[in-house]
């Protein structure tokens, strides 16, 4: 009897399909915002997915658009183009390539945003740990040719800074790197090396901050201010501080009382 061995092949990623709305007015360069993501609310036509994953581009503006691969610098790069499509029509485009894609309107070049694919990521455990008292930790990812080291937190400063270790894998620069919200949030100022950075993308995916930028090989530190790091207190240490707080008001209450016969 002969055995044959079939291989059963399965796709790794899951495909999901994310709304991007263009909202009535976005033909008008003076509109509030040119994109909606349904995904987490955003309007500058930036969503960050996994391969696999698809875009549907709706049309709910009174004027017809496109939405082609590229930009207005550069022109169409020739990945994807809808065409001319009107009121009420949709364009939907699978990504199954890594990288950033950008797009806009041929019609209305103010219209424009990227759509950051990507997958594999490194794990950075118990971030926070040596801020506060300890009891709020995070896991932070990145995607990167080199190894991002235990980050430093500074909490006057709302800071966090990570060393860049190790000799490049490929010839690829480009760090991405996700940072949940209770770890630091706001709108970042990044430095590397002590040098300002200009050029950057930072994107909401829920309750991350994924940060995109490119970083020179011989780079050593990395620095992401915020308006609010991780808490100096986690839950158990504000628990510990209500209950001092409240012991301390019962005994000062209880020292007032006087005893009469």
């Amino acid at each position: 009897m002969v055995l044959f061995t079939i291989p059963i092949i399965s796709n790794v990623y899951a495909q999901t399909t994310y709304d991007v709305n263009i909202p009535t007015g976005a033909a008008n360069p003076n509109s509030p915002y040119f994109w909606q993501s349904e995904k987490d609310g955003s309007t500058n036509g930036d969503v960050a997915i996994s391969p696999g994953d698809a875009i549907l581009w709706k049309n709910a503006d009174t004027a017809a658009h496109t939405v082609t691969s590229g930009n207005v610098e550069s022109g169409p790069d020739d990945i994807f183009d809808s065409g001319l499509f009107g009121p009420g029509k949709t364009f939907s485009h699978t990504f199954t390539e890594t990288g950033n894609f950008d797009y806009y309107c041929l019609l209305h070049p103010w219209m424009d945003g990227t759509i950051m694919v990507t997958a594999g990521y490194s794990i950075i455990p118990n971030v926070g740990k040596q801020a506060g008292d300890g009891s709020t930790i995070f896991d932070v990812e990145y995607d990167f040719n080199r190894l991002l080291g235990k980050p430093i937190i500074d909490t006057e400063q709302k800071s966090i800074t990570f060393e860049i270790i190790g000799q490049p894998q490929s010839e690829n620069k480009e760090l991405e790197l996700r940072l949940p919200s209770e770890l630091i949030d706001g709108n970042y100022v990044i430095w590397i090396d002590g040098k300002k950075l200009s050029d950057f993308d930072q994107v909401r995916d829920g309750d991350v901050n994924v940060v995109f930028l490119s970083v020179e090989h011989d780079s050593k530190l990395l620095t992401i201010m915020g308006t609010s790091v991780v808490p100096e207190f986690g839950t158990m240490g504000i628990m510990i501080l209500l209950f001092s707080i409240i012991s301390v008001i019962a005994l000062s209450q209880k020292s007032r009382i006087q005893i009469k016969f």
